[in-house]
């Protein structure tokens, strides 16, 4: 089993899966890079952290549509096909895109303008809410055994890659093209008609993607992809919630938020906070396929475990200290432990949850729980670190973090490892039955 090779069909659909996974996620992300800029556009002047207030909640409503998407794309995943599921989500995120990028601002037609910013969030929000269950699907399922965690693991680098584009095409922007006035009055469209172009491309690539050998042996199963089935695993649905919990808001944190943190709290300059964010992305980028491979050698819950005793002790006082940074250096390598810490998490809860499910409801049962947990915890991740900075106790953040984390711990604690009870070895049965 040590021996066992990727197949190039496979290694195909692992790199087309992903390169749509890449594309989704540029779309989600560039909402909050470039929510600096365009905020002021869509709401009424006013004090700059109460703009970003206003544009943080649509961003955390945009989460609430994810559970919806969790359970629409998860069961057309498992009823229809991963493939399919594929396809429709990055069809929702090209229109959501298309939508940001031609709306006029407030001073044009009024309160239409966020009302507007709004629905298009909520598309957004629908199709990246199925977009994660059905790729962990596809990439776990596409995987071999020996390697799930290896190529699991790039489920995170092509998310964290989404916002590297993103950054990338905003420090573009900022130094060479264009100038801060021009960003705020106009710039802040281009990534949006990019993000829908990229989408176009993504349903192309992906229309040529061949489906699981996981979905096709048990395709003729009547009973597949309902809540009611989903329920009938409920010590897996509440695994995913609980190790979830901690692991989604530790990664808001110090991903999407962050570039506002260093902006607000540590008083960077935005050019500046843009570089570092962009900088530690690549860097947690590269963590990624390190760690899952780790994870293949002595399993998952080694790794979660260490997430959650690191997250838990250190979060307080690395979040404090990165509070407190006097330069642009010392800021940048509080942020990289930050990440390292949280690599534990996001390099494998993927396959983990993957692992979790048979087929006949797998797409679905790591879609909607997740959907859910990253809502309540994840979506709000940036609206709560302003509201508690707004109300001038912003130090209650790093509590509530650590609060967090340390609920995860404990599930990570009581749960099996699914690298050696994993449902997906099921599948490679169920798989060599149907041959025979």
């Amino acid at each position: 089993m040590q021996n066992e090779k990727i197949s190039a069909r496979q290694l195909r659909a692992i790199l087309g899966g992903s390169v749509g996974n890449l594309v989704e996620w540029y779309d989600w992300y560039a909402y909050s890079a470039f929510a600096i800029y365009f905020s002021p556009s869509f709401f009424p002047k006013g004090d700059a952290t109460a703009q970003l207030l206003n544009t943080a909640g649509i961003f955390a409503l945009g989460f609430l549509m994810r559970p919806v998407g969790g359970w629409i794309f998860g069961r057309i995943a498992d009823k229809t096909g991963r493939k399919n599921a594929m396809l429709y989500s990055v069809l929702l995120m090209s229109a959501g895109s298309l939508m940001i990028a031609c709306t006029p601002g407030y001073a044009s037609i009024g309160i239409a303008a966020p009302v507007i910013l709004l629905l298009a969030r909520l598309l957004q929000g629908l199709s990246v809410g199925g977009e994660y269950g059905v790729s962990a699907t596809y990439l776990s399922e596409m995987a071999t055994r020996n390697r799930r965690g290896f190529y699991s693991s790039f489920q995170y680098v092509t998310l964290i890659g989404g916002q590297l584009i993103a950054l990338g095409i905003q420090l573009i922007l900022q130094k060479f093209l264009l100038t801060d006035q021009e960003l705020h009055e106009w710039g802040w469209r281009i990534p949006f008609a990019i993000g829908a172009v990229l989408s176009i491309i993504a349903l192309y690539l992906r229309s040529s993607l061949h489906e699981t050998a996981a979905f096709e042996a048990e395709k003729k199963t009547k009973a597949r992809g309902t809540i009611r089935m989903l329920l009938s695993h409920p010590r897996a649905v509440l695994t995913v919630i609980g190790l979830t919990l901690g692991g989604t808001l530790a990664f808001y944190t110090y991903t999407t938020y962050m570039q506002k943190f260093l902006v607000n709290t540590v008083h960077l300059p935005k050019e500046t906070a843009t570089v570092l964010s962009f900088c530690s992305l690549l860097i947690f980028a590269i963590m990624q396929p390190l760690f899952g491979l780790l994870s293949d050698r002595i399993g998952r819950k080694p790794l979660l475990i260490g997430f959650g005793i690191t997250g838990t002790l250190f979060t307080v006082p690395m979040l404090t200290a990165l509070s407190q940074a006097t330069t642009a250096g010392a800021a940048f390598v509080l942020l990289l432990l930050a990440l390292l810490i949280v690599s534990g998490y996001t390099s494998i809860n993927a396959v983990v949850k993957a692992e979790l499910f048979p087929a006949e409801i797998r797409a679905l049962g790591v879609g909607l729980p997740y959907a859910v947990t990253v809502a309540i915890f994840g979506g709000t991740a940036e609206y709560i670190a302003l509201w508690f900075k707004d109300a001038g106790h912003e130090t209650y953040f790093y509590w509530y973090i650590t609060a967090c984390i340390a609920v995860s711990l404990f599930v990570y604690l009581g749960m099996r490892d699914t690298k050696t009870h994993s449902s997906l070895n099921e599948d490679a049965l169920s798989a060599t039955r149907g041959q025979l």
